[in-house]
């Protein structure tokens, strides 16, 4: 606020100085001397005209400049700025150059540019939000919920889990039904979740499973072999979420919630007798899921991958991963190991010693 009519009425008619003026009012001794210069060039005496309020006065005083309350420089779609910074090698001095080739004389400086998208994350959600590059990580979990799976036959009643699988940059979704949570399936899980991508991302961020986490730890945790071993086949990095911290891998938990809503909920009136047709009833729902428009974002799950995910996500090998079970043995004096009830001779100089062995089987 300018104060003018106070600069006006403390210099005629309380008869002040320039310095007491604008140490009564806080303001610069340049501030009041500028304006009562404008005020003698524009006419203006005391008492001022009736009618002559302070946004008058102001666009009297300073005909060059807008009206008080409107801005002079052009916001910046931040939607717009938040979605592109998710694209690999997109930075925000790049879209600044953009907006202020858009908007050369009403666009903020970089400065004001970055502050100003900060606080608008800031109004999103009061908690620090992730920023996921494109191709970047995969969030992986289990559903809590099981679906049931009747045996035909015997009328045996199993509970299938339910595996969930989503990008972090396009939220893109994956879902499947298997019989446990041991690591065969586990593992099945993850390559049946690359062949639905079409390719493997940077980074795959696990919860702290013991089919992936051998030892949990807040920074370095041990990976299980068979783990290991299908993220050296894919060329990925394994980054389990820290223990007791959600937040982590967030997306995984926001992807199974929808998953349980939007698919095993609409599926518990529904009858399976085996575990193919309940993948296939969630296929189904799946696309539907992928295909369904965001409400504040634009597009679909499966236009944004599209878009962002699937043209840098790296391409599959040629073969998928084969299971390999891995497990300690000790050899004994017959210079033989036991491995799933079968034995197995090894050269007699391993006796009494501690021996890794695997077995490759098809899953």
């Amino acid at each position: 606020m300018r104060k003018i009519s106070e600069i006006l009425r403390l210099s005629h008619e309380a008869q002040l100085s320039q310095r007491q003026v604008a140490q009564s009012l806080n303001l610069g001794l340049g501030t009041v001397s500028n304006y009562l210069k404008r005020a003698q060039a524009a006419g203006l005496t005391w008492p001022l005209p009736s009618g002559m309020d302070e946004q008058k006065l102001g666009r009297l005083l300073f005909p060059s400049q807008p009206l008080t309350g409107q801005r002079r420089f052009v916001e910046p779609d931040y939607p717009q700025v938040h979605q592109e910074l998710k694209r690999k090698g997109v930075t925000k001095h790049l879209l600044w150059q953009e907006y202020r080739q858009q908007y050369p004389e009403a666009g903020y400086s970089y400065a004001q540019f970055c502050h100003r998208y900060l606080e608008w994350q800031g109004k999103q959600q009061r908690s620090m939000r992730q920023l996921h590059r494109a191709g970047e990580k995969l969030f992986v979990d289990y559903c809590g919920p099981t679906m049931e799976v009747i045996n035909p036959d015997t009328g045996e009643v199993r509970q299938a889990q339910i595996f969930v699988a989503v990008l972090g940059a396009s939220n893109y979704t994956f879902a499947c039904a298997s019989w446990s949570q041991n690591q065969a399936d586990w593992l099945q899980a993850h390559v049946r979740a690359f062949e639905f991508f079409g390719g493997v991302p940077e980074l795959v961020v696990p919860d702290n499973l013991k089919s992936g986490v051998s030892k949990t730890h807040r920074y370095e945790p041990d990976i299980n072999p068979a783990y290991q071993q299908l993220a050296s086949h894919y060329g990925i990095a394994v980054v389990p979420a820290r223990p007791y911290k959600p937040k982590d891998k967030a997306k995984a938990e926001v992807a199974v919630q929808i998953v349980e809503r939007w698919i095993m909920a609409r599926l518990r009136h529904q009858t399976f007798f085996t575990l193919a047709s309940l993948n296939q009833a969630i296929g189904f729902l799946l696309t539907e899921l992928n295909q369904r428009p965001f409400k504040k974002w634009p597009g679909t799950r499966r236009s944004q991958f599209e878009q962002l995910d699937q043209p840098v996500l790296r391409p599959l090998p040629a073969q998928p991963y084969r299971y390999t079970d891995i497990k300690q043995a000790r050899v004994h004096i017959d210079y033989h190991i036991e491995y799933d009830k079968h034995y197995y001779s090894v050269p007699h100089n391993l006796l009494t010693r501690l021996s890794n062995i695997s077995a490759k089987r098809h899953i």
